[in-house]
């Protein structure tokens, strides 16, 4: 349970970081500032009835966290404009994934 936990959180807070400032460098805190902002992805949680299930899966539960809602943040990686936000949710829905397979 604690691997899992630290695995999700690094994920959502120490991997961005990381990314940011390694291949971001010249912008890393407006790059980290973007990937700490797709957490708002999870406001679709806020539907669902109970709010927060620990052991819940969110993949393909929660609107946002679809597989539509996925393939459209992959279309994001072909434009620039979208790119760094498309990484974000990309490596979000990664960390939520894995928590439904740990």
């Amino acid at each position: 349970m604690i691997f899992k936990n630290v695995l999700h959180y690094g994920l959502h807070f120490i991997a961005p970081f990381i990314i940011s400032y390694f291949f971001f460098n010249n912008k890393w805190k407006a790059v980290y500032v973007i990937f700490l902002l797709s957490m708002l992805v999870d406001l679709d949680h806020l539907i669902a009835n109970p709010i927060f299930d620990s052991n819940r899966c969110s993949i393909n539960f929660h609107p946002l966290h679809s597989y539509i809602a996925m393939a459209i943040y992959a279309i994001g990686l072909c434009f620039k404009k979208t790119r760094i936000l498309a990484i974000a949710l990309i490596l979000h829905m990664i960390a939520d994934y894995l928590d439904c397979i740990l």
